[in-house]
């Protein structure tokens, strides 16, 4: 279970652990001083996490969620909106709990406001990328994405490498809490992309009735 180690995390970035904030700004420093001597990272990195960022996954997730709904699979649906939901809201509460600052340079190649921990851009990317991947399972490269817009993140110094870790780690949480709640399982029907829902199957040892 990822909350265990998003636990560890948070409390060792709370308590001001030597160790890891140096760490932190040890990686930040180096990734800043990258970015500052290639324009053209910098501009991947800018349109990456433009092309990713909340909002966008939000607007999918809604029209994936209308999509299921014309098509029956309510269940499905309500997993998806509460996922999103649940992961987002859950990811703006920790920020004001943290307060954790972002990091700081005299020459700022971006900005973002509000708190660093845990990153949004990538909790939103790990709930995003997982409501489409486990509803179209043959979707698997869109894992991909959750770890680079990680990096896009760090690269143009509006977060610190823990949070976005941090950010990864929630995503995994909330997603596995709201699977184990809502246990969908779709999957596609012989030689098409549609997801149709499966019942999910008695424990061992029961019997239906």
């Amino acid at each position: 279970m990822p909350l265990a180690p998003f636990a560890l995390l948070a409390a060792l970035m709370a308590a001001g652990w030597s160790p890891l904030h140096d760490f932190d700004r040890w990686v930040t420093a180096r990734l800043h001083e990258a970015a500052h001597a290639s324009p053209e990272l910098t501009t991947a990195m800018t349109w990456l996490t433009n092309i990713f960022q909340p909002n966008v996954f939000r607007l999918a997730s809604l029209i994936l969620v209308i999509w299921l709904l014309r098509r029956g699979a309510r269940r499905t649906a309500a997993w998806v909106t509460v996922t999103m939901i649940a992961g987002g809201a859950l990811g703006a509460l920790l920020k004001l709990l943290f307060t954790r600052a972002r990091p700081e340079f005299p020459e700022p190649i971006s900005w973002a406001a509000g708190y660093a921990f845990p990153s949004g851009h990538t909790l939103n990317a790990v709930l995003g990328v997982a409501v489409f991947a486990l509803v179209f399972p043959r979707s698997w490269s869109l894992w991909l994405i959750p770890p680079l817009v990680a990096v896009t993140r760090v690269v143009l110094g509006v977060h610190w490498t823990t949070d976005v870790v941090a950010g990864l780690l929630l995503g995994a949480t909330v997603l596995l809490a709201t699977l184990r709640a809502f246990r969908p399982q779709p999957q596609p029907h012989p030689g098409s992309g549609t997801p149709v829902e499966v019942p999910t199957p008695p424990p061992p040892g029961r019997r239906n009735t």
